[in-house]
Parts: C-alpha cells; sequence; structure tokens
C-alpha cells in the first residue's frame, strides 16, 4: 500500500542521516516530500534530497518569483498538509521542538506543522546537555501531549566530543515508527465509540468543590486511539487541560450528574463504551449559596453518593461491549475482578495509582486487563496512548471470544 509522507529535516550535524531514512521510505514504498530549514541546508544541500525522493524540495516559505508563483507559494503549506498523511522531521533539533510546542512558525516546516493534522513522528538529535535541558523535557512532554510519536535518541559519541544521549536513532528505527502509525488498523469503522475522561466536581459552596487528580490523559488517549482507528467518537469530559482530539465530538461537563445526563443521552447509537472518566464518588447535594466562612470550629458535611453511572449502563448495555476501569491503591486485581461482575462489564481495567511515574497525571501507565471471558492481560508500563491501543486490540479480540462462545 502506498503512503505519503512529509519529511522535515533541521539543522543539525545528523540532517546528513535524514537522507538514508529518505530512501528507506521510499523502499518501503512511500512517495516523500522532504522540507528543510534554512539551517539544515548548512549541512547537506537539498540536491541530495530531490535526487533521491524525484522531487523539488521545499525550501523557503516565500520563494522568489513571479507575483502568481508567489500567491502560489504563500498557500503550499496547507496544501501539502492536506496532501499528505504524515509528518516525521529528522533530525528535530532542540529549536524546532521548541517551535513546535510553542506554535511559532516562522519558516516553510513550522508553518506546515500547524496546518497538518495527521499523525506526527519527531526524531530528536542533539548535544546531550541540551536533551537534558529542562526546556527541552518540557517541550518533549508538550508534544507527547499532543500525541505525537518521540523517537529518542540513541548514547554514544556525539559531534561535538561528549558522549551520551542524543545521537539521531538508527534511520530503519525512525522508519519502523513511520510505518506503525501509517499501517495502523481501521477495524473500528463503523463504530461508535462514547468514552468517558477526567473527573467531575462536586460543590461545596460557590467557590470550592470535591474532585480528584484525575487529568483525563487515558480517556483522551482512547478517544483519539478510537478516531485513529475509524470510529466515530462521542468524548464526555469532565475538567481538564487537555485540547480535543481531532476528529472527535467532544462535550464538557462539570458535575457526576451532568455527565451521566450527556453519557445516557448518547448511549442509544453507541456500539463501544468506555468508562475512563474518575467520578467522584460523594456530593453535597444542598450545597450553601453563600461562601463558607473559615471559623475556629470544626466544620462538618453529610455527603451523599454520587450516581454509578457504569452500573447504569451495565444493567442497559444489551449487545454492547462496555468498559470499566478501577484505580486502586490496594488488592488490584481482586478489586477489578468484584467491579467487572457487579457493574456488568466485558473488560475491566485496573491500574495502581499509589506507584510513582504512573496513573494520575503522568503521560504513562501500566494496566491489568480482566475480561469476561476469565482471562487476564497485564500490559507493562508504556504511553497512555500506546495503551489505548493496546485495549482497542484486546477489546476487539474479546468481542470475537464473546461471539464464539455464544
Amino acid at each position: 500500500m502506498s503512503h505519503s509522507v512529509v519529511l522535515g529535516v533541521s539543522g543539525g550535524i545528523a540532517a546528513y542521516k535524514a537522507a538514508e531514512l529518505a530512501r528507506a521510505l521510499i523502499e518501503r514504498g512511500s512517495s516523500v516530500q522532504v522540507v528543510m530549514t534554512r539551517a539544515a541546508q548548512e549541512f547537506v544541500r537539498p540536491l541530495t534530497f530531490a535526487a533521491l525522493t524525484g522531487r523539488q524540495v521545499i525550501t523557503d516559505l516565500f520563494p522568489t518569483q513571479t507575483a502568481e508563483g508567489a500567491l502560489a507559494s504563500a498557500v503550499q503549506h496547507i496544501a501539502v498538509a492536506q496532501e499528505y498523511q504524515l509528518l516525521v522531521v529528522a533530525p528535530a533539533t532542540a529549536d524546532l521542538l521548541a517551535k513546535f510546542a510553542l506554535g511559532l512558525a516562522d519558516d516553510f516546516l513550522t508553518t506546515l506543522y500547524l496546518a497538518f493534522t495527521g499523525p506526527v513522528v519527531l526524531a530528536p538529535a542533539m548535544n546531550t546537555n541540551m536533551w537534558h535541558h529542562p526546556a527541552t523535557r518540557r517541550n518533549l512532554e508538550t508534544l507527547r501531549e499532543r500525541g505525537h510519536t518521540i523517537v529518542d535518541p540513541e548514547e554514544g559519541p556525539l559531534a561535538c566530543g561528549m558522549t551520551g544521549p542524543g545521537r539521531l536513532a538508527p534511520p530503519e528505527r525512525i522508519a519502523d515508527a513511520v510505518f506503525a502509525l501509517l499501517d495502523r488498523p481501521r477495524d473500528l469503522e463503523g463504530e461508535t465509540v462514547l468514552v468517558t475522561a477526567g473527573p467531575t466536581q462536586e460543590p461545596l459552596d460557590p467557590v470550592r468543590f470535591l474532585s480528584n487528580r484525575s487529568s483525563g490523559k487515558m480517556g483522551y488517549a482512547l478517544a483519539e486511539a478510537a478516531a485513529a482507528r475509524g470510529a466515530r467518537v462521542i468524548l464526555v469530559s469532565g475538567p481538564v487541560s487537555l485540547p480535543a482530539p481531532s476528529g472527535v465530538t467532544l462535550v464538557r461537563v462539570r458535575t457526576a450528574d451532568q455527565m451521566r445526563a450527556a453519557v445516557l443521552e448518547r448511549l442509544p447509537p453507541s456500539t463501544i463504551i468506555l468508562k475512563a472518566a474518575a467520578v467522584a464518588d460523594y456530593y453535597l447535594a444542598q450545597p450553601p449559596l453563600q461562601k463558607i466562612k473559615k471559623t475556629a470550629a470544626r466544620l462538618a458535611l453529610e455527603l451523599d453518593p454520587t450516581p454509578d453511572i457504569l452500573a447504569e449502563i451495565g444493567a442497559r448495555k444489551g449487545d454492547r461491549l462496555l468498559v470499566g476501569f478501577a484505580a486502586e491503591t490496594q488488592d488490584l486485581l481482586a478489586e477489578a475482578r468484584r467491579k467487572l461482575a457487579s457493574k456488568n462489564c466485558d473488560m475491566l481495567v485496573g491500574n495502581r495509582v499509589d506507584v510513582e511515574g504512573i496513573g494520575f497525571e503522568s503521560d504513562q501507565n501500566e494496566l491489568t486487563l480482566v475480561m469476561r471471558t476469565g482471562e487476564t492481560v497485564v500490559l507493562p508500563r508504556a504511553s497512555k496512548r500506546h495503551l489505548a491501543d493496546r485495549i482497542f486490540d484486546e477489546l476487539l479480540k474479546l468481542r470475537l471470544a464473546l461471539l464464539a462462545a455464544q
């Protein structure tokens, strides 16, 4: 199957290796359009890539030409963004990562990035100290949160004389990352996937509320993965600071009651439901209309349980696939099995939230999947976006097993 790829090349000593990447992509059947920054042209001439790809290399946002040609070039970044399936940048310098993270657009490649809606693969290469700098780490975190694939550099001797992480990953490894995205199955076409994400906030007074540490990252990763695999996706989200995934219908709610209403309203067209939201367990039924004033006296509040949305869906799910989530600090497997049965789920995704570096607010997780068939699958630590695809892989296997058992 032929794919179309934009190869961005930024200005680092590893730019010459981008020629090997272009060759690897072409040998696997891709058409490749190379875009070079001005700094990249100081290391490798555009003619090298033109000879490899058979296409003119794009080097300027506004090349010198006739007025008619200038008008065409002024919107060329939009045309390229719409024509090509994937953007890969190798090497991605610290400067380019910063521009992408901040949304700065001062040349063709950075402007193209802002207009591009497909998958993005970034292969950083730089000095070890630059790689470890807090600014670079924050920029990488931002880009990962957007769902971009980062092909981390390797360790070894660098052109600057230092030894450590910063060497561009081998071109074949970068090509593998590209085709892992391009060849992703469209196995959810025809499905309507309903995902809940984030926390809820239950008012205590006009300025205070009960909530939890959920960032919504797992639910948003699930929504993004489902859309990438061809599903129509409805994402019901509590208050989070994440951007809406591309191609997803986003419904914003705040309280557990609002989430319940939004979910039940959108239940009929759904074929797969993933309840990844961390809904507050208790709420104050009659919060005061005025702010509670602080005094020296102890304050007691009587809290009522919030509606059990997962159990309510389980009671009326019919032939839909229902996935619940359990965030636990102890007895994970036992609690996952209990919840799977009591809520009538087909799969229960359990994770520990008392382990540093995973769970709430983290970009990574490690999961235990408990199936209605009795099978248990352990997914080792990985990015939440990667785990989202693994959940769908196992869920589709589960559906086949359930159908075969009927």
